[in-house]
């Protein structure tokens, strides 16, 4: 009986921490994009194309991302994933 009580109190803090461990970390909306060389590639979340419900990833370098009339360092706070160098 001791070590059921126990399992139920374990499974409960577990529970109730997974929220917290699970939230992203926040952003500061004014850093902009990290530095990185001018071949790195930077990813961002786009649109699902139409008709997909599936959004996705694209990984392009800056001057490909100007070339598409985004700027990385606007939209990084709200779409950034990641930097490849």
């Amino acid at each position: 009986m001791p070590h059921r009580k126990l399992a139920v109190a374990l499974s409960l803090i577990v529970v109730a921490a997974s929220p917290v461990l699970a939230r992203p970390a926040p952003r500061d909306p004014g850093s902009g994009a990290p530095a990185a060389g001018p071949n790195a590639r930077y990813c961002l979340r786009v649109e699902p194309v139409t008709g997909s419900l599936i959004g996705g990833v694209r990984c392009w370098t800056r001057q490909e991302w100007a070339e598409l009339g985004l700027d990385v360092d606007k939209e990084w706070a709200k779409e950034g994933v990641r930097v490849i160098e």
